[in-house]
């Protein structure tokens, strides 16, 4: 006997179904004071939430970069620094990097179709990848601008204009950094967090421009490159962390943790014997399930279903931003029994 049970996304959940995300606490207060509704019209879209909300950050943090790269752009233009040439690059690159993940949260909001069943999320991976390899131009890019003043060294007009260019670059992109990486993983956007990290890259490119401009106010023109330097491997270093998480949701992994939550909330569910497979991915920022559970083997298909349905329902409180999840019932093994699976063995790897 099976039971299988799912809310896809894009689709009305069924009547019993219950369209939840994470049990957080602003959640947890709301579900207390206002009663569980099994109205449609009645629920909020916890993915269309949280795509609003990546929307939002990127728009800000768009705005904010944008008029940091302006103002260094003005200071450049009296300055000639080109140090300061380059972390304006850097900043007016990081706010561009808002376009492919905007473009991914739009997509992450279609509905799944007869072709893309699972829908569009995957979108924001690729945008994450995007911004990997925008980092890594970044670090290039700031390494050749380095070892170019290295080998040529120029002094640096209007120091006092650079050093305030560069500060306000470095408070600008610390602060967009903040932002996106705290929204990102809120909503548990991969893409998002490692935004944030470009945007962190280019606040320490900003900061080797203050550091230079106060070597060259001392009258050591090679400041500026040797902290450069310095920067560049700064850069490598967040590359390779935002590389690692943005690599991992590709390849579809998941917190140990989330695993083993998910199964310790499954084996407390009235009626079920035991959890078997259970497995997790995540669709852009949000997380589906697709997991078996053992019930007694003289249970109804009806009695089999309830149970599926009750498991999913606490998945769907205890893991943060688990939108579906698909449960299958299997019999608890008899003695002297046959295996209910026996009919797929040759199907499996051997």
């Amino acid at each position: 006997m099976s039971d299988r049970h799912t809310h896809q996304q894009g689709q009305e959940p069924h009547e019993h179904g219950h369209a939840h995300t994470s049990p957080g606490l602003r959640h947890r207060l709301a579900h207390l004071i206002t009663p569980h509704s099994h109205e449609t019209a009645d629920k909020l879209d916890p993915a269309l939430e949280s795509s609003a909300r990546g929307m939002r950050a990127l728009w800000v943090s768009l705005a904010v970069l944008g008029g940091t790269a302006l103002a260094q752009a003005a200071v450049v233009a009296v300055s000639g620094s080109v140090a300061l040439l380059g972390d304006t690059v850097h900043n007016a690159a990081d706010a561009l990097t808002a376009i492919p993940l905007g473009i991914a949260f739009v997509l992450g909001r279609r509905a799944a179709t007869r072709r893309f069943t699972y829908g569009y999320g995957r979108a924001e991976d690729l945008a994450g990848l995007a911004i990997v390899l925008t980092i890594a131009a970044s670090a290039a890019f700031a390494a050749w601008v380095a070892v170019g003043r290295l080998l040529d060294p120029r002094p640096v007009e209007q120091v006092p204009a650079v050093a305030v260019a560069a500060l306000l670059g470095f408070v600008g992109n610390e602060w967009v950094a903040r932002y996106r990486i705290r929204v990102g993983r809120e909503i548990g956007s991969a893409a998002l967090v490692a935004d944030g990290l470009h945007a962190r890259t280019d606040g320490f490119t900003s900061l080797a421009v203050l550091l230079g401009a106060a070597g060259a106010a001392l009258g050591w023109q090679r400041a500026d490159p040797i902290v450069g330097l310095a920067i560049t491997a700064a850069i490598v270093l967040v590359l390779r962390d935002a590389a690692r998480e943005v690599f991992r949701r590709v390849l579809d992994a998941v917190d140990p943790a989330l695993v083993d939550r998910a199964e310790q909330t499954v084996r407390a569910v009235p009626g079920v014997r035991g959890v078997g497979e259970l497995r997790l991915r995540w669709i852009g920022h949000r997380l589906r399930a697709e997991l078996a559970v053992v019930v007694d083997g003289e249970a109804t298909v009806r009695e089999a279903h309830a149970i599926a349905v009750e498991a999913e329902h606490a998945l769907l409180h205890a893991v943060p931003r688990l939108t579906a999840a698909l449960v299958h019932a299997d019999p608890a093994p008899v003695s002297g029994g046959t295996d209910p699976h026996l009919a797929l063995a040759h199907h499996l790897p051997a």
